[in-house]
């Protein structure tokens, strides 16, 4: 894992207004997310059976999750390499994890080396620039 120096840590906003700019970029809410807290992950790099995300994760300050109104504050956004068994599940369906459809299926390893850091560094700081960026209204105050 990576942990990536950025702007975004600690910085606050409504979940219905930064929501849509992380959707643009292909940053969606991750999934075992809780009412209080959970992440924003997007793929940096898909190779084979191997994945390199791009994960911000947030707490909820006021609200419910995926209410609009709801208010969250970033944490520290960090870069993590899951590499999944692409070939035969041999106590599941065959088919589905060959194809790497079987969505069940665990990771390899959840927290892979990775190569070329300050590559994948910079990378994820790049994209969480441009949610900067894209949202400037984006602050460490209480925006509503």
């Amino acid at each position: 894992m990576l942990k990536l120096e950025t702007e975004l840590q600690g910085k606050q906003a409504r979940f219905g207004d930064i929501y849509p700019i992380l959707l643009e970029k292909n940053i969606t809410l991750g999934g075992n997310w809780d009412y209080d807290e959970a992440l924003f992950d997007g793929i940096l790099n898909k190779d084979g059976g191997e994945t390199i995300y791009l994960r911000i994760p947030f707490d909820v300050i006021s609200g419910m999750l995926e209410d609009p109104d709801t208010q969250i504050v970033f944490g520290q956004p960090f870069v993590l390499k899951h590499v999944m068994n692409v070939g035969l599940d041999h106590e599941g369906d065959d088919l589905l994890a060959t194809t790497g459809l079987n969505q069940f299926q665990s990771p390899d390893e959840k927290d892979g080396q990775i190569r070329r850091k300050s590559r994948w560094e910079e990378e994820g700081e790049r994209v969480i620039q441009g949610i900067v960026d894209s949202f400037p209204l984006l602050d460490e105050r209480h925006i509503g």
